[in-house]
């Protein structure tokens, strides 16, 4: 049966992640609904990529509860209390949710296919020529399927950020997690990894995308969460949001020193 409220993709309830004395990410509760597009945006040192980390059990939590598609993320009940999932049940877990990084962490020995390749190999167990042809469209994707026999160390920026998602994305993830996709590359190379993730957008992919580039999380998001000292501050939809009748005032200071 259809509906026109479809059960969160993921709901986070009360998180908490801290750090010896430091509170990253403070009694956090959200929910994405499938194709929703959010961009988190603070300034530095606000909780955001521990955020995006805790959703993707890259970091383990210390309170809460979060849920994907009903099931609990990396802990499961054993006599009444929450102990570590399986590392196999784990690992399938983050095959669903993708995550791309600051820096592209790709694998310098390997070829431009071979890194896309790795994720179906390895993790979901793919013959090689299946695994081939899913590598294969996921760069004609991005748009770098020319560079597939070359080398990491022989790529730009933007080229290493285009095949980290293509990477991403071979896994067929049900959530895209973008963490600063573009503070590492030159400016003129930041256009053409958003045209990327716009892209996928397009496509309905489900993703939260943390930036500092207004102007897109302006274009692309449905949402926008302001994020400060672990908590969010404010919320709204984007052209509410970045309009000049915002009314937060530290969401107004923020804004007039980064547009």
């Amino acid at each position: 049966m259809k509906t026109d409220n479809p059960a969160p993709l993921i709901r986070l309830s009360n998180i908490v992640k801290r750090f010896g004395s430091l509170t990253a990410v403070n009694n956090i509760s959200l929910e994405i609904k499938p194709g929703e597009k959010l961009v988190i945006i603070g300034p530095s040192g606000s909780g955001k990529s521990t955020l995006l980390r805790a959703i993707n059990f890259l970091e383990e939590i210390d309170e809460g509860t979060i849920l994907f598609e009903g099931r609990e993320v990396g802990y499961v009940q054993k006599k009444g209390r929450m102990v570590l999932d399986k590392p196999s049940r784990i690992c399938k877990l983050r095959s669903e949710i993708g995550m791309v990084f600051q820096h592209f962490y790709l694998f310098p020995h390997m070829t431009v296919l071979g890194n896309v390749m790795e994720g179906p190999l390895t993790v979901q167990k793919k013959p090689v020529e299946e695994a081939r042809d899913i590598a294969m469209a996921m760069l004609e994707k991005v748009g770098i399927a020319d560079k597939k026999d070359v080398y990491p160390a022989t790529l730009s920026g933007g080229q290493k950020q285009r095949v980290a998602i293509a990477r991403a994305i071979a896994m067929r993830p049900k959530l895209m997690l973008f963490d600063e996709p573009t503070s590492a590359l030159d400016p003129e190379l930041v256009g053409e990894v958003f045209e990327t993730i716009r892209s996928l957008a397009k496509e309905g992919m489900t993703m939260i995308v943390v930036t500092h580039q207004m102007g897109f999380a302006r274009e692309i998001a449905d949402r926008v969460i302001f994020m400060e000292q672990g908590g969010f501050i404010a919320q709204g939809d984007a052209r509410d949001f970045f309009s000049t009748n915002q009314d937060n005032e530290r969401v107004q200071s923020f804004l007039a020193k980064i547009l």
